[in-house]
């Protein structure tokens, strides 16, 4: 509901009766035992948990909703064969642990190196 992305999942369920009498719902996509619909469910557009569910059919009566197909890339010309050319992609950005620990270990890294600096060029004065 955050970003109105809309899908449609097809769940097979499965009717069952246990051994004392309780009826039971096995929900399945794609022969895959999986949670209902409703329970933990989140948006494949934004991630969000907050959706919600329509009818069965909805979409079918309601194809304004239905997203446009992508349109197909355009084909890319074929450049002739190099060789013995390195090709380097681009540095991808240090992720987020590696950035909190630069920020976190540095600066503690230097108080530590400063204090043991002070420890070993202190004269001592025996009294």
């Amino acid at each position: 509901m955050r970003c109105l992305h809309v899908w449609e999942e097809e769940y097979v369920v499965r009717h069952l009766t246990d051994d004392y009498g309780n009826q039971v719902k096995i929900w399945l996509r794609g022969s895959v035992t999986v949670q209902p619909p409703g329970s933990d469910t989140c948006c494949p557009g934004c991630g969000a948990y907050h959706v919600t569910s329509f009818p069965t059919g909805y979409l079918s009566r309601h194809p304004e909703l239905v997203p446009m197909p992508a349109p197909a890339p355009e084909p890319v010309a074929e450049l002739p064969a190099a060789r013995d050319v390195v090709v380097r992609a681009p540095m991808a950005r240090a992720a987020l642990p590696g950035r909190l620990l630069l920020a976190v270990g540095l600066p503690v890294a230097l108080f530590v190196g400063y204090e043991l600096y002070e420890n070993m060029t202190r004269v001592v004065h025996p009294r």
